[in-house]
């Protein structure tokens, strides 16, 4: 299958190689060696910074195309997801850490849920400037988490910013039920 070379964009090409690399990190950090670790956390710091870059060209470029529009969301998520499951394995996470990494992983889900369900019905769900800066307290919560262990001092700030990460999880998806409310208690649900 050949696919066409307009949407092979360079910022299409950023979120591709971001996805690529979720593995790639969660693997470093189950192998339990700290040069892995090392490696694992320079591979996310690019995999996070490719997050806004990827945006910040395609608006730059004028290259917005829609299969970058369902992919960026998606490679976010998959990052989030993949490193909080990858942290919970390795015992990075435990205890009552576990609570705001839940929260993210359901909110997550649930929002994915709502914008296909009303994207299935014309509606638009837009990204709000608090998701945004939620997207933003995550990666920097997720790198910390990664540094922690080779980093004095990290570990209590890392676990700060996670529960900083859920609270504003929590409350972007309530924002997001809150103003989708009215297209889901129609009589066509």
């Amino acid at each position: 299958m050949q696919i066409p070379p307009q949407l092979m964009t360079l910022p299409n090409q950023l979120t591709i190689g971001r996805i690529l690399a979720i593995p790639v990190i969660c693997l470093f950090l189950v192998a339990g060696w700290e040069w892995l670790r090392w490696l694992a956390l320079l591979l996310y710091i690019a995999a996070a910074v490719s997050d806004w870059l990827d945006g910040f060209l395609a608006r730059r470029m004028n290259l917005n195309s829609a299969l970058g529009k369902m992919l960026d969301p998606i490679a976010d998520k998959l990052l989030v997801g993949a490193l909080l499951i990858t942290f919970a394995w390795t015992r990075d996470l435990n205890g009552w850490d576990l609570i705001p990494a839940i929260a993210i992983m359901l909110r997550e889900i649930f929002v994915s849920g709502l914008r296909e369900y009303l994207g299935n019905r014309s509606i638009s769900v837009p990204v709000t400037f608090l998701a945004k800066w939620k997207t933003t307290a995550q990666l920097v919560a997720l790198g910390l988490i990664i540094a922690a262990p080779m980093l004095l001092g990290l570990g209590f700030i890392s676990h700060v910013f996670l529960w900083i990460a859920g609270g504003l999880t929590v409350w972007t998806g309530w924002e997001y039920l809150r103003s989708t409310w009215p297209h889901l208690s129609g009589p066509e649900l």
